[in-house]
């Protein structure tokens, strides 16, 4: 497969967003995402995504021109108005002003709606972290999730992230992870690519459990951890859909596809300054947190692989499968 750096992955995504009538100014957050996340190794949400983000820019399903509103309702609470434009530049816009209002009052938060896929979240709370601040970051989704006991979907898989700063610039760790068993983009993924899926990704309309990508969309992407899982989903969907005032998962339009308008989902981000809630406890205890994992043998962080992934990119660049590169050609 061919091998490219992370500034041509960049260059090549904002070439594409642009082309389809993606401002700069929005294109460029959103490239800059589409590189990281093909440095952390999470394809799926890399370049793969470009032509589905050109095909909703040409559609209607997204505006590539929006002009995000940032507005203070508080003096501890943002609140960004994405006015169905991209979810990138709506957080990029929205930090600058989370971050002050952290740092003074100790703690923040960002409600985000009119908004969009957000891409992987894990990238947007690690931005804080390095930053020096505690970030939990919540977004909501199309439906894809029956509750327990049920076939319809009502939440999406719904995504929730922790980061923790290092002290140092970096993260001490960070945990990015949905209320599914996977991501639906690899089901998606699946499919595309003619693919069975392994047992325990998603279930069929009739509730059971499915090999089959097709049938998996059609269905029920599978909760993690079983009513867990619809939990953590449920959550999600109170923090990014209802506190921000954005649209609920079940009356989202697809984040696939040109069928629907805008979807109009949300994020929620808050931003803690550990120093105003521990002092110099919590640096230690975190440390301690940290260090007590990898003291034990063959134990792993969240967040290792995708911090290793990303140190070899920036060294050796990153393979994409050529049929990608194909598709983005084409735009």
């Amino acid at each position: 497969m061919p091998v490219l750096t992370l500034t041509e992955i960049e260059d090549l995504a904002f070439d594409a967003l642009t082309a389809a009538g993606t401002t700069a100014a929005n294109a460029r957050p959103l490239a800059k995402a589409t590189a990281e996340t093909e440095a952390e190794g999470i394809a799926s949400h890399g370049l793969a995504y470009i032509p589905v983000y050109c095909e909703h820019v040409r559609c209607g399903k997204v505006d590539g021109a929006a002009v995000p509103v940032v507005e203070m309702a508080a003096p501890g609470m943002v609140r960004v108005d994405a006015a169905t434009g991209f979810a990138h530049p709506a957080i990029a816009a929205g930090f600058p002003s989370l971050i002050d209002a952290a740092r003074t009052n100790g703690i923040a938060a960002l409600a985000i709606r009119e908004s969009y896929n957000c891409g992987v979240l894990g990238l947007h709370t690690r931005r804080l972290a390095e930053a020096g601040l505690t970030a939990l970051g919540f977004t909501n989704a199309p439906a894809s999730i029956a509750p327990s006991g049920g076939r319809t979907p009502v939440v999406g898989t719904n995504p929730i992230s922790l980061a923790v700063p290092d002290g140092a610039g970096g993260t001490a760790l960070l945990i990015d992870q949905s209320a599914s068993a996977i991501a639906k983009s690899e089901v998606m993924k699946h499919a595309r690519e003619g693919k069975p899926i392994p047992e325990g990704w998603a279930l069929d309309p009739e509730g059971r459990p499915t090999t089959d990508p097709e049938l998996g969309l059609k269905g029920s992407m599978a909760p993690a951890g079983g009513y867990k899982g619809v939990g953590l989903a449920l959550i999600v969907e109170t923090m990014a859909a209802a506190m921000t005032g954005a649209v609920l998962g079940r009356d989202a339009s697809p984040f696939s596809g040109p069928v629907g308008g805008p979807p109009r989902t949300g994020q929620f981000f808050l931003a803690i300054d550990p120093e105003a809630s521990g002092g110099a406890a919590a640096r230690t205890q975190i440390d301690a947190l940290v260090g007590a994992v990898r003291a034990a043998p063959g134990a792993r962080l969240p967040g290792d692989g995708r911090r290793t992934k990303r140190d070899a990119a920036l060294r050796h660049g990153v393979e994409v499968a050529q049929a990608t590169l194909d598709r983005i050609a084409a735009l």
